[in-house]
């Protein structure tokens, strides 16, 4: 072995340049399989991000379905879910070839790719404006005639440009083509909540069962699972099996005629139950463990139904790995998949049969699995990376438990400064990690992003701070109310604990984050742990937001700082805007142009505060890009200044990086030019979750290769016609559950 040569941290020779990074991977996400044959959903970073469907026969062959422009991405809830669902052709009564139902990303229309047609073709309503009807969360009725979905309908703003709060059912359409022509074929089935999720008909199609909630509430905060009988085109007797303003309800599964399975954190984990139509509900598998990474994106479930009555589940902590349920002994039987390098799996899929899911590891990129239920084998059906670098230079993560503020458990990942040939003296300069959300996690998936840091002789410390999801709802519900307290005092603490142990160098600590994690590391900057900290579309002001997010998530900051008008005051106290004065440690500011969660201003005011302070900062500013960036050239660009900005505090001289200027003058640089989709939708985001950055439940990895799992994947930009925030502004009154029917 070749003797390795000390250098200083930070300034290592790595193979990992910010291209590689920027280059970003193939997005996989949402799989759907029926025998040897499977589909999912695939993003192309080359194509501006445009997303196909993608085919992988009984042969081994793998075929694109859908050609440029068509972009199969649903904007239900603005952050979407499965935007495709296969249905079968049928020739003489035999079913002989799947074509493919998907939400077009322009429109918003549902299409209908028939086998060997040369264009889809509209099933669903022409919108008044593109955009104004959404549709996901697809399933097929019984009888193969009708799709069920949810739909959201996005009605005029006032006279007075006030925006119309949006209007969500359940609604079911011929698979014939009729209600293109026709929108009274369109059968409204279930009206009434804030929100709806996984409508799924019983075997028999005698029943309907899916999941709603209502504004203030998130869905990992408190759902219904309800269920009405089909008849006559409608749903009727119509009552909720389980769940409540207290009780997360996700996944239904019907196991047979009259039995629901599903998933619900009663009294304190999100565990496997089952009930049948009269109930009551039991728990398969009772474990302080969680079943499912909270929620996972509209149309996504973390275990699937056996043909045989056994169940194939995810269960774990942080990272989920899949394991046999068999209600006959009622064991579950851990399949072992580490070997293969598949150590954090995402969701899985089934058609009784075969089972496919999504996983990955450390040094394992993202992939589409087919998996074994009776051995644990694997095979490997799609990576989303191809070529990766040496193993050597890729960091093997610790994960960490450290004691908190009043002696709160706190979780984190160390990755440790890695390299085949190279040492440094003494502790390492480390950048703290917050993930977005802020009800997220960071996932142990492979992360050039990370290892492009670590090759250099940067460690990287990733926290899991409180409010987290993957650690019961007691770890999650320490952020109620406390959004801004918690997480801050949990990355400074985790950090800290870091240089007690002798691994981080006190002097050279940094903390970055994205969206909610840029809130995080604004606050954690007013504190003397960090030497300096990166907002990446950070969020600043949240009176501001409160009042101009999406419906989605217009009362999500009702739970984790309080109502308005009450709190207004506390708003004011956590907003990084309003405490600007108390920054005085250099803060690298990263935006874009056109971001319609975090406006671009909010970053300007911030800087122009800094200013102010004559704090050391630099501003840059991404031309037409969005809530995060999706131009591989501006993520490079992005990735270099961040790593310059750390030398340049860090005392460091990063190889083939351009030195970044930081200055006390407010003088933001604007740089970039977001690539146009071929659909039109031009500016960027990313696939985090909430306000946050990250890989969507679904498995899409967010642009700049963060491995957060957020409980969404993050909203595109707005549409021609309505704005996508429409409801948003319809105040911040006390909420209010009612019914449906």
């Amino acid at each position: 072995m070749t003797d390795r040569v000390t250098a200083p941290y930070g300034a290592w020779p790595s193979p990992i340049a910010a291209s590689d990074v920027s280059r970003g991977e193939r997005l996989l996400g949402y799989p759907s399989v029926i025998g040897a044959q499977t589909w999912w959903e695939e993003s192309r970073p080359e194509e501006g991000g445009r997303t196909t469907v993608m085919h992988r026969g009984a042969d081994g062959s793998v075929a694109e379905l859908l050609p440029a422009p068509w972009d199969a991405h649903t904007r239900v809830h603005e952050y979407g879910g499965r935007s495709h669902l296969p249905v079968p052709r049928r020739d003489d009564k035999a079913i002989t070839r799947y074509g493919i139902v998907f939400a077009n990303l322009t429109d918003q229309r549902l299409y209908l790719l028939e086998p060997g047609a040369s264009a889809p073709r509209p099933i669903s309503p022409e919108p008044p404006a593109p955009g104004a009807l959404r549709y996901a969360d697809f399933a097929l009725s019984p009888d193969g005639k009708r799709l069920l979905c949810v739909r959201e309908s996005h009605p005029h703003p006032a006279a007075d440009g006030t925006p119309a709060r949006p209007r969500r059912a359940i609604v079911s359409l011929p698979l014939s083509g009729r209600a293109a022509e026709d929108p009274g074929a369109v059968t409204e089935l279930v009206s009434g909540a804030d929100f709806y999720a996984w409508p799924t008909p019983s075997p028999d199609g005698r029943h309907l069962v899916w999941v709603s909630w209502n504004h203030p509430r998130m869905p990992w905060d408190g759902t219904e699972l309800r269920v009405g009988t089909l008849a006559d085109g409608g749903v009727t007797n119509v009552y909720t099996l389980k769940g409540g303003i207290n009780e997360s309800v996700l996944a239904p599964v019907w196991r047979d005629d009259s039995t629901v399975c599903f998933v619900s954190d009663w009294p304190g984990w999100w565990n496997l139950y089952e009930i049948g139509l009269t109930g009551p509900a039991i728990a398969l598998y009772p474990a302080e463990e969680e079943f499912a990474h909270g929620f996972p994106g509209l149309g996504q479930r973390p275990y699937a139904r056996l043909a045989d009555g056994r169940l194939v589940a995810l269960s774990g902590n942080a990272d989920l790995t899949p394991g046999v349920y068999d209600p006959a002994t009622a064991d579950l039987t851990p399949l072992e998949t580490g070997g293969a390098g598949l150590t954090s799996w995402l969701s899985l899929e089934s058609d009784g049969h075969t089972v496919v899911g999504l996983a990955g590891g450390p040094r394992t990129p993202l992939s589409l699995v087919r998996l074994d239920a009776d051995t644990g084998r694997t095979e490997v059906l799609r990576r989303a990376a191809e070529h990766l670098p040496e193993p050597g230079y890729l960091p093997e993560p610790r994960a960490i438990t450290v004691s908190g503020r009043y002696g709160a458990t706190v979780h984190a990942t160390v990755y440790p400064p890695t390299h085949p040939g190279m040492r440094g003296e003494g502790p390492a300069p480390y950048v703290v990690w917050a993930h977005g959300g802020p009800v997220g996690k960071a996932l142990g998936l492979l992360d050039l992003a990370k290892a492009f840091y670590t090759s250099r002789g940067i460690g990287v410390l990733d926290v899991n701070y409180g409010g987290s999801v993957g650690f019961g709802r007691t770890y999650r519900e320490r952020l109620h109310g406390q959004w801004g307290v918690v997480d801050v005092e949990d990355v400074t603490a985790a950090a800290r604990a870091l240089v007690d142990q002798g691994e981080a160098d006190p002097a050279r600590l940094a903390v970055r984050g994205a969206s909610a994690g840029g809130l995080t590391t604004l606050l954690a900057l007013t504190g003397d742990t960090f030497a300096c900290g990166t907002s990446a579309w950070g969020v600043t002001d949240l009176l501001r937001l409160a009042g101009e997010t999406h419906d989605f998530e217009s009362r999500y900051l009702d739970g984790l700082i309080g109502p308005l008008p009450g709190y207004a005051a506390t708003y004011r106290e956590r907003s990084p805007i309003d405490r600007a004065g108390e920054i005085a440690r250099p803060v690298l500011l990263l935006q874009g142009s056109a971001d319609p969660v975090v406006p671009a201003n909010q970053a300007h005011t911030l800087a122009a505060g800094l200013s102010e302070r004559g704090v050391r900062h630099a501003l840059i500013e991404f031309q037409g890009e969005g809530h995060g960036l999706r131009a591989a050239d501006n993520r490079r660009r992005a990735l270099e200044a961040e790593l310059a900005f750390y030398g340049e505090v860090f005392g460091f001289t990063p190889k083939g990086v351009p030195p970044i200027a930081l200055g006390t003058e407010y003088a933001p640089v604007r740089v970039g030019a977001a690539p146009q989709r071929s659909d039109g939708a031009g500016t960027g985001h990313d696939h985090g979750a909430g306000f946050g950055s990250g890989a969507g439940a679904g498995g899409e990895t967010e642009a700049e290769g963060e491995t957060d799992l957020d409980l969404v994947a993050e909203p595109l930009p707005p549409l021609d016609g309505p704005d996508p925030r429409a409801g948003a502004q319809e105040g911040m009154a006390a909420g209010r559950d009612h019914g449906e029917g």
